[in-house]
C-alpha cells in the first residue's frame, strides 16, 4: 500500500473532525499488518483535558476492529509545517510499536521513526 492511500484516508477523517473550540482539525490514518486501514479525526471537549487526539482515535478504531499490530501513520493537518503529534500520542504510538511516522501539510510530508520522535520509548519507567 501505498502512502498516498493513507495520507487520501487521513484528509477524509480530518473533514469529520469535531473542533468547535480550537478550530484545529487533524486526521491521522494507520495501516494494520493485516494491510487493513483505519482512520480518526481530533475529536475536542470544553474541558480541553478530555480531546481525543486524531492519532489515538484512529489506533483506538484499529484495536476495536482486532488489529494486533500497526505499521504505519499518516497525520495530516492545514498547518504551515507537517503536524507533528503531541507526547501522549507519542508514547500510544511506542505501545503499539508504530515504526514509520509521515507528518503532512498540505504541500509537504517529512518521514519520521518513532525513535526520531521518542527516544527510548521502549524503556518505561518500570524498567530497572
Amino acid at each position: 500500500m501505498t502512502w498516498d492511500t493513507l495520507i487520501n484516508k487521513a484528509w477524509i477523517a480530518r473533514a469529520n473532525a469535531y473542533a468547535p473550540y480550537s478550530k484545529f482539525q487533524v486526521g491521522a490514518a494507520i495501516e494494520s499488518e493485516s494491510g487493513n486501514i483505519y482512520s480518526g479525526c481530533n475529536v475536542e471537549n470544553l474541558s480541553f483535558g478530555l480531546t481525543n487526539c486524531a492519532e489515538r482515535v484512529a489506533i483506538g478504531a484499529a484495536i476495536a476492529e482486532g488489529a494486533k499490530k500497526i505499521i504505519r501513520i499518516a497525520i495530516v493537518a492545514d498547518t504551515n509545517t507537517p503536524v507533528s503529534p503531541c507526547g501522549a500520542c507519542r508514547q500510544v504510538m511506542a505501545e503499539f510499536g508504530i515504526q514509520e511516522i509521515l507528518l503532512c501539510n498540505r504541500t509537504e510530508q517529512i518521514l519520521f521513526t518513532l525513535d526520531e520522535l521518542l527516544p527510548r520509548s521502549s524503556a518505561g519507567i518500570l524498567n530497572r
